[in-house]
């Protein structure tokens, strides 16, 4: 479905990449629609539910209520029972958990609402990276405006942000962390369990 949409040009992708809010907390300007909160917040309605492609697949253990819908798809996931309106505050908490457990940010578009969804994804389940991954769809996910950029002397090589790193940006090889650029789709992960503080997130040049 939505590769027929993207074909069609109805949309540009199915879905964008949003970095953790935390990633950001250092920079002096960061763009309001890269911000899962403010876009949220920017949004008529919105409620909280459960991941729909953990739902079905349970791939995983990972946390299920931790997406959210945005204007009329809220407020009919509400009507029907699949959803719940929260505050601000408790999808502070909600997007914290989703950090800490690895979780990415995609924002998902249809044609009749250009954002109507905010998922926290996983690797294991959800439908826009598998399709990236197992058929080599990229197109179908738009990296965030932002990229993670890695000072190499300060890096200690723990490799924890290789663990996160769901798209291959950092990878082992011959004993050593390297770092991909061009496969960062700047979901900020990494750059919020630095323990050493070697990664940040900047404008993706040309934005």
């Amino acid at each position: 479905m939505f590769d027929g949409w993207v074909k069609e040009g109805k949309i540009p992708c199915s879905s964008k990449v949003i970095p953790v809010q935390q990633s950001l907390e250092f920079l002096q300007w960061v763009l309001p629609t890269q911000k899962v909160l403010e876009i949220l917040r920017n949004s008529r309605s919105f409620a909280l539910a459960n991941c729909l492609c953990r739902t079905k697949h349970k791939q995983c253990d990972n946390p299920l209520e931790v997406c959210f819908y945005t204007n009329d798809v809220a407020d009919k996931k509400v009507e029907k029972g699949e959803a719940r309106h929260v505050d601000l505050q408790e999808a502070v908490e909600v997007l914290k958990l989703a950090n800490a457990h690895g979780l990415i940010h995609l924002t998902i578009y249809n044609p009749e609402q250009h954002v109507y969804a905010l998922c926290s994804c996983c690797e294991c389940c959800c439908h826009d990276v598998q399709f990236m991954k197992s058929l080599g769809r990229p197109d179908l996910i738009a990296q965030a405006d932002y990229v993670a950029v890695v000072d190499t002397d300060a890096c200690v090589q723990c490799g924890v942000c290789a663990e996160r790193c769901i798209f291959g940006a950092q990878s082992w090889e011959s004993g050593s962390l390297v770092f991909h650029q061009g496969k960062c789709f700047g979901c900020g992960l990494c750059a919020t369990t630095c323990g050493s503080n070697a990664i940040q997130m900047k404008l993706r040049a040309g934005r």
